[in-house]
């Protein structure tokens, strides 16, 4: 029997790769002769340069850039086993985890460590960059990423604008005249698990600016501050970016990567399952489990486990899941091609008990899982 585990992290607890390696653990105290594959899973948020390197046999990197509130960090990215695409994170250069609830202000906060980032993949001479967006502490509209390779934002007055959110009101104009120019001959992809536009209601700021430190009162002015942004992107690229799915993900970097780096914005999960060639993998695979830390209503909108699961009902696979938690509305994933659902929590607990625990109550499940599913086998 050929087994494809392929879950995501159990965020605070496990990364994916964990995850994988105690269901697999688990099951093969049932089934010791069966063949498993496990592939590391992610949506385009946390994980997903483990994700992508672990799968392709590639290389992890650590470089020192501007973290989101201008003191240096250590950023984690990555190449691929093909050594010319590498796989960039939003959120180890300016993720909401490196600023303290205390210090979190997104009139402040900036992108440029992620554009140091990308310039550290360019001398390297990759020709392609997966960027994961998701997890950011910004809410800059990516100025910062562009100021990073070479773009000059100024006001009316053609001085350069400092950086953050809040900065934005002043700009004037975007002069792009010593932008780097390797970035013409890389394509960018942007993995997306949100779909939120730059501006509005449904903006990057009216819909996470409250968990990114503003107030009522700060979150209207990002939002007209991406507002004017977006319309000094129209007169000075011809692409109007305020409505389009995507360009509001971490903190409204999707729009300068479609306006200025001819992005593509697509489900993070759906780049992560042909960057590692899931499909050869559920070709030939018996059964798929995957998972993550919580299953619920939520999960149809490009998380991991339905993702993996509507693509293996590509090639008829039975799917299973495997949970840290379910939510009463969980079962709506049923439609989505996961056969069965289980949490490995067995009683009421403490938060901090559950993340203790997880790996061997994981295991613990993915072992009964497998002897229920051995059971059903023999009829």
């Amino acid at each position: 029997m050929n087994i494809l585990i392929a879950p995501d992290s159990f965020k605070e607890s496990l990364s994916a790769t964990e995850v994988a390696q105690a269901i697999k653990r688990g099951f093969s105290e049932v089934f010791p002769e069966a063949n498993y594959v496990c592939l590391p899973m992610a949506d385009g948020g946390e994980g997903t340069t483990e994700a992508l390197v672990s799968a392709t046999a590639g290389n992890i990197f650590n470089k020192q850039v501007i973290g989101p509130l201008g003191k240096t960090v250590n950023a984690q990215w990555g190449i691929l086993g093909d050594q010319v695409t590498a796989i960039i994170e939003t959120a180890e250069a300016g993720g909401l985890h490196l600023v303290p609830k205390r210090s979190r202000n997104p009139l402040l906060a900036t992108s440029f460590g992620t554009g140091e980032l990308i310039k550290t993949a360019l001398d390297h001479g990759v020709t392609r960059i997966i960027l994961g967006l998701g997890g950011s502490a910004t809410n800059d509209g990516g100025a910062g990423l562009l100021q990073a390779l070479g773009a000059k934002l100024l006001d009316n007055q053609q001085r350069e604008l400092p950086v953050g959110g809040g900065a934005l009101a002043k700009l004037h104009s975007i002069d792009v005249s010593a932008l780097d120019q390797r970035l013409a001959k890389v394509k960018f992809e942007a993995a997306c698990d949100v779909n939120n536009p730059l501006t509005g209601p449904k903006g990057a700021s009216f819909v996470y600016g409250a968990q990114k430190g503003a107030t009522s009162q700060m979150i209207a002015l990002l939002d007209n501050n991406l507002q004017h942004l977006a319309a000094v992107i129209k007169k000075t690229m011809d692409c109007d970016v305020a409505q389009i799915a995507g360009a509001g993900a971490a903190g409204g970097i999707g729009a300068i990567l479609l306006a200025f780096l001819n992005a593509q914005l697509k489900p993070g999960i759906e780049i992560v399952l042909d960057a590692v060639n899931i499909n050869q993998y559920l070709q030939v695979s018996d059964l798929v489990i995957t998972g993550e830390g919580r299953i619920d209503s939520q999960s149809i909108y490009g998380k991991t486990p339905v993702g993996v699961a509507l693509r293996a009902k590509r090639f008829n696979c039975d799917v299973l899941a495997i949970a840290g938690s379910l939510g009463d509305d969980a079962a709506v994933v049923h439609d989505q091609g996961i056969d069965a659902m289980f949490s490995i929590v067995n009683g009421v607990v403490s938060l901090e008990e559950a993340l203790t625990n997880a790996a061997i109550n994981l295991q613990r499940s993915a072992r009964n899982i497998a002897k229920v599913w051995s059971l059903a086998q023999r009829r």
